[in-house]
């Protein structure tokens, strides 16, 4: 089940894996977990990504409809 869009920002963009994970001092391994939705940032490193790619957060989170 895919929990955020970072990936899709991120192509959006035009922006790389690890530019994002060198502007945030991550491992590409860790950004490309978060950019696969194989694991989730914490909400602290989820507010860093979003005002490093200048997004809302808002638009970044898929809405759990149940």
């Amino acid at each position: 089940m895919e929990l955020n869009r970072i990936k899709e920002v991120l192509d959006k963009k035009g922006i790389k894996q690890t530019w994002l994970a060198e502007k945030l001092g991550k491992s590409f391994s860790l950004i490309n977990a978060y950019a696969c939705n194989r694991q989730q940032p914490s909400l602290e490193v989820l507010h860093q990504i979003v005002e490093t790619l200048q997004v809302s957060i808002r638009e970044r989170i898929v809405e759990n409809k149940k």
